[in-house]
């Protein structure tokens, strides 16, 4: 699955984007689980908060 993703982000069109994975605590379990995204460079911080 990664690699597919990598090659994707390589494309010259996609130059100006991120993966963002969060890591997200259940409230009911405890466990966590995680979040990836493909955001634009410019809202990285903003995918984070």
């Amino acid at each position: 699955m990664a690699k597919k993703v990598v090659a994707t982000l390589k494309n010259k069109e996609a130059k100006g984007f991120a993966k963002v994975i969060k890591a997200i605590k259940s409230p009911k379990t405890g466990a966590y689980t995680f979040k990836e995204e493909i955001v634009p460079v410019d809202d990285v911080k903003e995918a984070l908060k």
